[in-house]
């Protein structure tokens, strides 16, 4: 503990990694790339319209007159969280991670991104970013 029973940086820095450990898989037991896609700016307006159909639906301030929506909720919510699709697939516990399933190429792993973004798009009006470095 800090200063007058505190939290302290390495008391936080465990809580964070312990948080990590629950929701993203381990590299060395499962290929992946982390955190996929980038959390999404909104207007006001079109997180308002959303929220019509999706009562409830998660989101943080923004610059002033936008909303960042989590792009995992919206992954979620277009029914990815832990489907496969081939030898990629979208992780069963944090929909943002994408993971190799086995043999899956790069092409592979483009691809269901590409599907991902697609399906994001039709349901929401929302185009996500990836957040990866394509090589």
């Amino acid at each position: 503990m800090g200063i007058k029973g505190e939290p302290g940086i390495l008391d936080v820095g465990a809580a964070v990694m312990a948080i990590r450990s629950k929701k993203l898989p381990d590299p060395e037991e499962i290929g992946n790339a982390g955190s996929f896609f980038k959390n999404p700016l909104v207007s006001e307006e079109k997180y308002h319209e959303i929220c019509d159909r999706y009562p409830g639906m998660p989101s943080y301030k923004g610059v002033p007159g936008m909303l960042k929506v989590p792009a995992g909720w919206l992954i979620e919510q277009c029914g990815w969280k832990g489907k496969v699709d081939g030898n990629a697939g979208v992780h069963d516990k944090q929909a943002l991670v994408l993971v190799n399933k086995g043999q899956a190429t790069g092409a592979e792993i483009f691809m269901l991104a590409q599907k991902i973004k697609t399906s994001v798009s039709d349901e929401f009006g929302i185009d996500l970013e990836m957040e990866v470095n394509i090589i």
